[in-house]
């Protein structure tokens, strides 16, 4: 039983895309985060418009700040 449920939870786990965040920046009311996420792909087929290598990779960045006590900006 363990062998069955270790056989198919290893294949999720390697399918599954890898996503991150970091907080580069947080001073006097502004922070600036970083985030990305990487999906590995490659496809095997016999058509050729979807064969090969299908990875990608997400980039981005967050921002905010303190414009007063009750006012704050976000960017993104």
């Amino acid at each position: 039983m363990k062998v069955k449920v270790l056989s198919l939870l290893v294949p999720a786990l390697l399918v599954a895309g890898a996503a991150n965040a970091a907080e580069i920046y947080n001073k006097d009311g502004n922070k600036l985060d970083l985030y990305g996420k990487i999906d590995g792909l490659h496809y095997f087929s016999d058509d050729k418009s979807v064969d090969g290598d299908q990875t990608y990779m997400r980039v981005g960045v967050k921002g905010e700040t303190q414009i007063n006590d009750q006012l704050t900006g976000y960017g993104q």
